[in-house]
């Protein structure tokens, strides 16, 4: 992180507790092993060193912090640097598809420690999804023991004071037990994603209307987050690094876009935004499952039944043309499984439509890249991103 400036900067007031030690956490996970010192982060953050002394006691006292060892300065005594303690908290992220689950839980610098697939049909009704994915969290937690609130909660401000309140528990974590801060679930959409209430997830109308994350917070006494997939994986992707502008595009047993502008995910005002497989590119085409006809989605997922992959991709590439014309993105990510699988016919399809595009209109191509099938790590990003000061999540 380089400077200060409106979006990184400090400020030394009591009530901006919270807003800087995410500031120093998500700097502190920045600097990895090698660490930071407390200079540096007074230099990044715009707070004294004196601000940053004290949150930095309180995250070494909450267990979050820890030193790593001296580095030379320019003048007088070496400074002290600090780490972040990857394993002091936990998150789980759930990846809900129509067919099947995935659920991982991570450490604080996002590294996945724990695992579990399972099959999972949506149509077997609410009461029953709800169960299954209850059963793979608590299976996860009782791999490694977690504790459900963090001990010296304060140290990390409101949202992890919400953890704590959300949860129905006041109980600290036991010794060295790391905390389980929340469960992220992603899933196909539309959804809402302020109140966590699904809408009619296509092909499931049943689901319209259900709330997901106050069904699954109570059953588990723990704070939930619920988004679509393709959000979920967008913002794992820019957790993990992934710069500018750019479009998320998933194709698995659905198709959806991720959006993100200038590092955050972009979700539309009543969160909607991203129903990119719902997009009309043939009139009077073939139906959709969402009641309309000629949609992107329903082209694509008849070409890969037919085994058609090349004509897929040439559908997936024109839409995707169609969101660079209206968005002037920076960057095309194609993941989910459907691609996953196969990656090169995709590539190549969706690289020669963009390719041939930008030869019509004079401007260079927009690069094409495979993205990891990681919708459940980011989930898990829906819990952690906030500690670390990404509004977005």
């Amino acid at each position: 992180m380089a400077g200060v400036n409106r979006t990184n900067g400090g400020v030394n007031l009591p009530a901006l507790r919270s807003h800087n030690t995410a500031l120093v956490l998500d700097l502190l996970r920045g600097a990895g092993t090698g660490g930071i010192s407390r200079l540096e982060l007074a230099e990044r953050t715009g707070l004294t060193p004196q601000a940053v002394s004290k949150i930095t006691g309180r995250l070494r006292e909450a267990g979050l912090a820890v030193e790593a060892g001296h580095r030379a300065s320019t003048g007088g005594k070496p400074r002290t640097v600090l780490r972040l303690v990857p394993g002091a908290g936990h998150a789980v992220g759930i990846h809900l598809d129509r067919d099947a689950l995935r659920a991982v839980r991570v450490d604080l610098a996002g590294t996945v420690i724990g695992e579990r697939c399972a099959a999972v049909d949506l149509g077997a009704g609410a009461e029953a999804v709800v169960g299954a994915v209850a059963g793979e969290v608590e299976a996860l937690v009782r791999e490694v023991g977690v504790a459900q609130v963090k001990a010296g909660s304060e140290v990390l401000g409101s949202d992890a004071k919400g953890v704590a309140a959300r949860s129905g528990s006041s109980r600290a974590a036991a010794g060295s037990l790391p905390a389980l801060l929340g469960v992220g679930v992603a899933l196909p959409g539309p959804l809402d994603h302020t109140r966590g209430v699904l809408h009619r997830v296509t092909g499931f109308p049943e689901w319209d209307g259900f709330p997901l994350r106050d069904a699954l917070a109570r059953r588990l006494g723990l704070p939930v987050a619920v988004d679509k997939d393709t959000n979920a994986a967008a913002l794992g992707l820019a957790v993990a690094g992934e710069r500018g502008s750019f479009a998320y595009l998933h194709l698995g047993t659905g198709l959806g876009a991720g959006l993100v502008f200038g590092g955050t995910v972009h979700r539309g005002v009543r969160t909607g935004a991203g129903e990119f497989g719902h997009q009309v590119v043939q009139l009077d085409g073939p139906p959709c499952d969402c009641g309309d006809r000629g949609c992107v989605e329903a082209l694509c997922l008849t070409a890969v039944a037919r085994g058609d992959l090349a004509e897929a991709a040439r559908v997936l590439g024109i839409a995707a043309g169609n969101l660079i014309a209206l968005l002037d993105i920076d960057l095309v990510l194609l993941g989910g499984r459907t691609v996953t699988s196969t990656p090169d016919p995709f590539l190549r399809g969706v690289e020669a439509v963009l390719a041939a595009r930008a030869r019509r209109t004079g401007e260079e191509p927009v690069p094409v890249r495979a993205a990891p099938d990681e919708v459940a790590e980011g989930a898990a990003q829906l819990v952690l991103a906030p500690l670390f000061g990404r509004a977005d999540a």
